[in-house]
């Protein structure tokens, strides 16, 4: 079990959105094959990483760095910022993927790295693992004040040559197809402008 940190008991979704921005992509270490062990250990140590950032005294901005050292630390970023922005990639020129994976990973940083100090008394805990096909699904139960608890579930797979997380599960929510679709929606806004979405990815707060 892994304990997080919350102020506010209405923030369910922000605290499952910072998670999944992790979880989505977090790798670990050498490559081993993959376990149920191994699995569930990945689990732990993502929220473990969350709740150390969280407990840390430091500013907003001080959070958000870390965030991002802890999300460029666990995860193919360029693997996620493509399925992102999904089609779309296959137009799109080598310098304006780099330039979106770049403002991508700061867009999700800052997006939910500012909210770390919302999550004091929550916790989630790990459950169980099983093995389904070639990857591993993860189930955790999140507890948050003033909230019944609800189920978590991590889809893991070493397919990349690490354990990595590939997919998050949030009462039945895919939350890859959710960022998916919300980058989709914002690239719609922009009349299937690349570089505005990039622009407009690096703004925002």
């Amino acid at each position: 079990m892994q304990t997080l940190t919350q102020s506010n008991p209405r923030r369910r979704s922000v605290l499952l959105g910072m998670i999944s921005s992790l979880a989505l992509t977090a790798a670990a270490g050498p490559a081993l094959a993959l376990s149920e062990a191994g699995a569930k250990k990945l689990v732990d140590a993502i929220v473990s990483d969350i709740n150390k950032v969280i407990a840390t005294p430091s500013s907003e901005t001080q959070k958000i760095r870390e965030f991002e050292r802890i999300f460029v630390r666990y995860s193919d970023v360029p693997t996620i910022a493509r399925y992102a922005l999904g089609v779309d990639a296959r137009r799109a020129t080598s310098a304006q993927m780099n330039a979106f994976t770049k403002a991508f990973q700061i867009y999700v940083s800052r997006k939910y790295g500012r909210r770390f100090r919302e999550f004091i008394g929550s916790k989630i805990e790990v459950q169980k693992a099983r093995k389904v096909k070639n990857f591993y699904e993860v189930k955790t139960i999140a507890h948050l004040r003033g909230e019944a608890p609800f189920e978590v579930t991590f889809l893991v797979s070493d397919r990349s040559g690490r354990d990595k997380f590939f997919n998050l599960f949030v009462e039945g929510v895919n939350m890859l197809l959710t960022e998916r679709t919300e980058i989709g929606a914002m690239l719609d806004k922009r009349r299937g402008d690349i570089d505005a979405l990039i622009s407009d990815l690096q703004k925002a707060s």
